[in-house]
């Protein structure tokens, strides 16, 4: 039993030193060998420049798209629509009819009135002359009592009926008034059985049909709206300005809108107002503060009423400063920097975090048939998945060095922000992608990814006391 052991225990050894031999001299072997013991590539960046040139500040804001006049045309008559000549889309110049109504009860409510003011001109002319015959007998009887010859009552009895016959003459020339007034009413409401459109504008909205019978509003019930009028050829964005980002919105300030079914075009306007009355936005009571936009059309342009989109106030814009793409500023960690880096005047030792850039060194080219510098300073070929470079291969260009420079930072806008110091114009910095970024370590080597123009000679570092400025 023991020989059988001790045969298959040769076996297997004799097995196990032919697999590795072979292996050994397997070239897919020692690369895997190989990429094990030296780490990973250098990361593929993109590099910039810290740019001296404008920036602009500015406050974004969404809103709707709306028509400067629009008005909604309702009756001031209750009556059955009997013609309705254009139809919603349709264009309409001022004075041009788009509503009748039924006029017959109107025009007898208008004959009926001037009948009355008939009756009551008729009546006028007997008070005239009942007033005429009182102040005849009242004379008689003053005369007659001035010589005693009738008694004091009777001539209280007739000033009395001249009074009243006055009286009467005065409320027959009120009713008159009032049959006057009664007139232009009536007058006005078969007028008003008429419509014709206020302004030069489109139909945008029709809510009615011929047939159909219209509603006079009252205080607290408003009337029915038969139609919409508006004016599309000037159109504003109403823009909903957060309250936090109200205070440097003005009137006059350039805007660029963004309508969502123009996802190609860029419309260039003008604050026209900010309302001074803070409003509550009933989905999730947030507070802003309706800002009116004038939208600079072209001609032929014509937007719907009620597209949304929205607007970048330029509220502030600053000039000759030096800038970086905002992606390039990151936060690291005071104690995770080089020591020379954390005397730098603009790392606050009393703050956990700094705000620094990368900028780049070129690296001493590697050895003929050495595997590229690792992350790290360490040898080894490129991991699989990086760009430009196979396993046990160089890089396909140069090879640099990363190291962090803190900075000061100003005002940004959606893609730059403004560098008060740390950096000089010109230098070259590392700028993406932002996973590289996060990776990123203080003596990392990096290569520029395909396509890219080659860094300019780095500038050196920045004094432990100061930096470049503006």
């Amino acid at each position: 039993m023991w020989k059988w052991l001790v045969g298959f225990f040769v076996a297997a050894v004799l097995a196990c030193g032919l697999g590795g031999y072979i292996l050994g001299y397997s070239p897919t072997m020692r690369e895997m060998v190989a990429g094990m013991r030296s780490g990973s590539a250098p990361l593929t960046v993109r590099f910039g420049t810290v740019e001296l040139g404008d920036l602009t500040r500015t406050v974004s804001a969404p809103g709707q798209v709306e028509p400067r006049t629009n008005v909604k045309i309702s009756s001031q008559v209750s009556a059955r629509i009997t013609a309705l000549p254009f139809r919603e889309g349709d264009s309409v110049r001022k004075g041009d009819v788009i509503l009748r109504l039924e006029s017959a009860d109107l025009a007898a409510l208008l004959e009926s009135a001037q009948a009355q003011l008939r009756v009551e001109q008729a009546r006028l002319e007997g008070a005239r002359a009942r007033l005429a015959l009182a102040e005849t007998d009242v004379k008689r009887q003053r005369d007659l009592a001035s010589t005693n010859d009738i008694p004091r009552s009777v001539l209280d009895s007739s000033e009395s009926e001249h009074l009243q016959a006055q009286s009467a003459l005065h409320q027959t020339e009120q009713a008159i008034e009032i049959a006057r007034a009664h007139i232009l009413r009536a007058q006005k409401d078969l007028e008003n059985a008429v419509v014709t459109a206020p302004i030069d504008g489109t139909i945008t909205r029709l809510d009615a049909e011929v047939g159909e019978t219209v509603v006079v509003g009252t205080l607290n019930n408003p009337g029915s709206v038969i139609m919409e009028i508006a004016d599309l050829s000037t159109m504003l964005l109403k823009a909903r300005v957060d309250e936090a980002n109200v205070a440097p919105v003005r009137a006059g300030q350039r805007a660029r809108v963004y309508v969502n079914a123009y996802p190609d075009r860029v419309f260039e306007g003008t604050v026209e107002r900010v309302e001074l009355l803070r409003k509550v936005d009933p989905t999730d009571r947030t507070g802003y503060f309706e800002t009116e936009i004038l939208m600079h059309l072209g001609e032929g342009d014509r937007l719907y009423s009620g597209l949304t989109g929205n607007a970048e106030i330029e509220v502030q814009t600053i000039r000759d400063v030096l800038k970086v793409p905002s992606q390039a500023v990151v936060d690291r960690r005071v104690d995770e920097l080089p020591a020379e880096v954390r005397t730098s005047q603009w790392v606050d030792p009393k703050k956990a975090y700094a705000r620094v850039v990368y900028a780049v060194t070129e690296a001493a080219p590697p050895a003929d048939g050495a595997p590229a510098p690792a992350a790290g300073g360490g040898p080894g070929p490129s991991s699989p998945g990086q760009p430009g470079a196979g396993k046990g291969a160089k890089p396909a260009g140069p090879v640099y060095t990363v190291r962090p420079v803190p900075v000061s930072t100003g005002s940004s806008d959606l893609t730059h922000t403004v560098i008060l110091g740390g950096v000089g114009q010109g230098e070259r910095i590392i700028v993406g992608p932002y996973k590289a970024l996060v990776e990123l370590k203080p003596g990392q080597t990096v290569v520029e990814e395909p396509g890219g123009a080659p860094p300019s000679p780095a500038a050196p570092p920045a004094p432990a006391g100061g930096g470049a400025g503006s």
